[in-house]
């Protein structure tokens, strides 16, 4: 049995590691892999490899921290299917509520295949891709088709519609959040947990909006405006677009997974016997939360973003 390569990126100069590491990339044949040896979560990495590659890699994590991480990146076989779950999504967002429904992130975790989240989820993919069918059987809804809208469209839409949510709604939630864990926190320590980490959510949040507001956007806004009146990028400009959505995606995967934690904390907004009105309607805007910060983040990860770096791509 051929043992598998292992490249250890903390012996490599900081500006030659992804450069390395996309070397041995393309040296693969197609379902080949090798493991990456690092002593940080490579996660921009992840970013980077899905922008420039597109989904002909996988990726699994073998050893996940604190002091080593381990990767496996692998050159997808010629015929397995690569089409990811948020690519599924943008095509159709009625199919969000499947994935929902079985627990399957589609936005800071839509760069994965339904094989792939099947596989390691436990999930049936028979009775998934069944349900998936279904949806596509139903009479269309009244639903935007963001995928033919101008990028430079988009990105004020999802300032006036998803920011502008965040803003309006987020010192609520906090001044609730608060509330509720003052008056049930010794019945219910859980909701201690679930203030800490809104507040964290509220913080994280408001700096991300404003660095797409100020610096990404406009990037972006920009490029298509090169692109409408069919003119090239001036070369300076080239590349600017590409590095901060990598971290624009790394920072909603975190969101996602912070409430991914929330609604572990709260048994998926469960309320107890015992909750009064207040701690209904923490419930309740908390999950109405998630949800438009899903579509928010479905919005920029798999549709906004992917077409500003196809466009960034073809002026290069």
């Amino acid at each position: 049995m051929e043992t598998e390569t292992i490249l250890d990126v903390t012996v490599i100069e900081p500006p030659l590691k992804h450069r390395t590491i996309f070397q041995n990339f393309d040296l693969l044949l197609p379902g080949e892999s090798f493991i990456i040896h690092n002593d940080h979560d490579p996660k921009l990495l992840y970013y980077q490899l899905s922008a420039e590659r597109g989904q002909i890699f996988k990726w699994e994590y073998v050893e996940e921290g604190p002091e080593i991480w381990q990767v496996r990146i692998g050159k997808r076989a010629d015929n397995e299917n690569s089409e990811t779950i948020g690519e599924i999504v943008a095509a159709d967002f009625r199919k969000a509520a499947v994935f929902k429904k079985f627990g399957i992130d589609f936005c800071c975790g839509g760069k994965k295949t339904v094989s792939e989240v099947c596989e390691k989820k436990g999930i049936d993919r028979p009775m998934l891709e069944k349900e998936l069918l279904s949806v596509e059987q139903q009479a269309p809804d009244s639903e935007h088709d963001f995928q033919k809208w101008d990028i430079g469209f988009l990105s004020d839409y999802i300032v006036n519609t998803h920011h502008q949510y965040v803003k309006d709604n987020t010192p609520f939630v906090q001044e609730i959040a608060q509330k509720v864990a003052r008056v049930h926190g010794a019945a219910h320590p859980e909701l201690i947990e679930v203030a800490e980490v809104f507040e964290q959510v509220a913080h994280d949040l408001t700096l991300h909006m404003a660095k797409e507001e100020r610096i990404l956007f406009p990037r972006i806004k920009e490029l298509a405006y090169y692109k409408k009146i069919g003119a090239k990028i001036p070369s300076d400009d080239l590349g600017l677009v590409s590095a901060p959505i990598h971290v624009m995606e790394s920072e909603h995967e975190q969101a996602g997974e912070d409430f991914a934690e929330i609604r572990r904390l709260t048994f998926d907004y469960l309320l107890p016997v015992d909750a009064c009105r207040s701690y209904t309607v923490l419930f309740k805007k908390l999950e109405e939360y998630e949800n438009d910060l899903y579509r928010h983040v479905h919005l920029e990860n798999n549709i906004l973003f992917p077409k500003a770096i196809q466009i960034e791509k073809e002026q290069g």
